[in-house]
């Protein structure tokens, strides 16, 4: 009688870790099955590679970074012209060269060893589909500092200053055109701007874009390695971004000249990206306590010299601190001090701008529009950023020297 209690129990012990070994298994196969069950289940950040396509080749590469648990995110922008060591190809070359638009693969790789993360998901739109896409959710609305208007034989290519939205067409024609002599710089940022309001939009509409019909035609217009449940599920975590606390930043580097080619190699060999990646998830993953505002500061960057690209490599540097630049620009004139502008009314944020940058030359100034609500409801209303930053000849690309 006792050695059949002893069997049953070893019987019942034995089926227990059967079953706890078939679950385990189960999930396993589950989570290889079904990637983004494996993203969620863990507390980790969700990386996603999108890519704004333009003659089959990107016109804007962006990588997203989304910390669920804070509802924070960075986006990390790589410029085409960054030149590697490629591993596809074995040597140096620029980083979209690798790029197939019906195979993406090779391109991500090269991303993730760049950033040193591992990317999830990705997600391309060619400019035939991001027409349609910016017209399935009803525009796109962004601020433009200055008018455009430029008059071509293909036809004119008109944008007001101010708040705006951009139908399909006027969003494709705003990421595509380039001046024959415009600052690269200022493309890129144009380009940054459009995908910051574009991911905004996609949140605002994402309840809309879900339903049966819409989402059908929705997923048709995107080329992803996600099937239309995982997309659903990977964007409704998208919709809680704190679209005010996000930051964007293109990899800086120096330009060279290689085989005939003008290419941007990272600072340091790389480690200086990796490094900021790192600092930036830290970022992310942080819960803040206390009652330090985490609202983000608005700047404007203007250069006041003749240093070409500088507004764009300083906007890189603050950008990196947190701030959202909404605008570069030359200033018109040159300017021998460098200045800031507030028009924030907090004395002590404009201090902290200053001492990032070791400038103590601070004009105030009031803001005539305060309530930023109302404005964002009107059409071509100036809208004035919380800090202009003139550069003057005194600022190195990154401090004010004293004399």
């Amino acid at each position: 009688m006792k050695k059949a209690k002893v069997d049953a129990s070893a019987f019942l012990l034995g089926t227990i870790v059967v079953l706890l070994g078939a679950g385990i298994f189960i999930t396993v196969v589950a989570l290889r099955a079904d990637p983004i069950e494996g993203v969620f289940t863990g507390d980790r950040v969700i990386h996603t590679l999108f890519v704004i396509e333009g003659d089959a080749k990107p016109l804007g590469t962006y990588v997203l970074m989304y910390y669920p648990v804070t509802k924070r995110a960075a986006i990390f922008d790589i410029p085409g012209e960054l030149g590697l060591i490629l591993q596809k190809i074995n040597r140096v070359d620029r980083i979209d060269i690798v790029y197939d638009a019906e195979k993406p693969a090779a391109f991500e790789q090269e991303i993730e060893r760049l950033l040193g993360v591992d990317i999830s998901f990705f997600v391309v739109l060619n400019t035939q589909n991001l027409c349609k896409a910016v017209d399935l959710i009803e525009g796109v609305e962004l601020f433009i500092p200055v008018p455009v208007e430029i008059y071509q034989e293909s036809g004119p290519i008109l944008f007001p200053s101010g708040i705006t939205r951009l139908d399909g067409d006027k969003a494709t024609s705003y990421v595509t055109y380039e001046l024959p002599d415009e600052d690269r710089e200022l493309i890129t940022f144009r380009r940054q701007r459009f995908f910051l309001g574009f991911l905004k939009r996609l949140g605002e509409k994402n309840d809309i874009l879900k339903t049966p019909l819409v989402a059908q035609a929705y997923q048709s217009m995107l080329k992803t390695d996600m099937n239309p449940r995982i997309r659903t599920r990977l964007f409704d975590a998208y919709a809680g971004i704190d679209m005010d606390r996000i930051s964007i930043q293109s990899v800086g580097g120096n330009i060279r000249e290689v085989s005939g080619q003008t290419l941007l190699f990272p600072y340091y060999d790389g480690s200086l990206i990796k490094e900021i990646v790192r600092q930036t998830l830290g970022g992310l993953t942080r819960q803040l306590e206390g009652t330090f505002t985490e609202r983000v500061f608005t700047v404007e960057v203007l250069n006041g010299t003749a240093i070409n690209g500088l507004a764009g490599r300083t906007a890189e540097l603050l950008q990196g601190f947190g701030y959202d630049v909404i605008a570069i620009g030359n200033a018109e004139r040159t300017y021998d001090a460098t200045l800031i502008v507030d028009r924030s009314g907090n004395e002590s944020m404009v201090k902290i701008l200053g001492d990032i940058i070791h400038c103590k030359n601070i004009q105030v100034e009031a803001q005539q529009n305060t309530n930023l609500e109302m404005e964002m409801t009107m059409q071509n209303i100036e809208y004035r950023s919380d800090f202009t930053l003139i550069i003057g000849s005194d600022f190195n690309g990154r401090y004010v020297s004293d004399g």
